[in-house]
């Protein structure tokens, strides 16, 4: 058994008396989430750790164990649960999305073309950030916008770097297999020209984490007229950077 000493049953009910919402069950499954953040606990040393009756936290422990909030390691010991990691990681991808803003202005207005940045949710891409051009002839992404994985750079990028090692397996319907997924990856860049629409070409490039897994995918896109037949030989240097910035803030 683990023993929780009297700091951490001060530090767990300290949170419930400064922070208090006035709406108990709420308070109490927060103090249950405050108490399990630092290592596992039975649901005594649970009841212990929050100055909450053994009976109250039991029934609040299933309860939040349903919704997935908390789990139970083999020895019976309460933890974290995989959906409170999946929500911190959306808080992630809306943080990315909001600091975006500046760096795809200025890439935009290094090239000349709309900027995007996109982020996986499930089996789609959704556009979490855009900056279009202010006139004239553009490929206009409007933000929440929810697009296949099976054809454009930011999904070949996407893709490319899903797993710790090697591409994600593309779609069935993708216009790409995954030995061009693999190129990607070496060379650090996508490059599509009339893949997700017929007359617009995009290049991009990936925000990686520190495991080097996607975090989510820079882009520009535009007329394929303008872009020209290599589009990463002209864009990708500056999407790659666009990259590495957002990946520093």
């Amino acid at each position: 058994m683990i023993v929780v000493n009297e700091s951490h049953i001060l530090r767990c009910y300290s949170h419930v008396v400064d922070k208090s919402t006035k709406v108990g069950v709420l308070d109490k499954a927060v103090a249950i989430l405050d108490a399990l953040e630092i290592h596992p606990l039975t649901l005594n040393d649970l009841s212990d750790a929050t100055g909450i009756p053994r009976p109250t936290t039991h029934r609040l422990a299933l309860a939040m164990e349903q919704h997935g909030l908390i789990a139970r390691n083999p020895q019976g010991q309460f933890h974290i649960g995989g959906r409170v990691e999946e929500l911190a990681e959306a808080a992630g991808k809306t943080d990315l999305a909001r600091r975006s803003l500046d760096i795809l202005t200025q890439l935009r207005d290094d090239t000349g073309e709309s900027a995007q940045l996109y982020q996986r949710v499930g089996e789609r891409r959704v556009c979490t950030a855009a900056v279009d051009l202010a006139s004239g002839l553009r490929d206009t992404v409007p933000q929440g916008a929810a697009l296949t994985m099976s054809a454009g750079s930011a999904a070949q990028v996407l893709l490319a770097w899903g797993g710790d090692n090697q591409p994600n397996v593309p779609p069935a319907t993708a216009a790409f297999s995954v030995q061009q997924l693999q190129s990607v990856r070496e060379r650090g860049w996508a490059a599509s020209i009339g893949e997700r629409e017929p007359e617009v070409a995009s290049v991009s490039a990936p925000v990686l984490a520190r495991n080097s897994r996607a975090l989510a995918a820079v882009s520009i896109s535009g007329p394929v007229a303008r872009f020209g037949e290599s589009p990463g030989e002209r864009f990708a240097d500056r999407v790659m950077e666009a990259g590495r910035q957002l990946a520093a803030v």
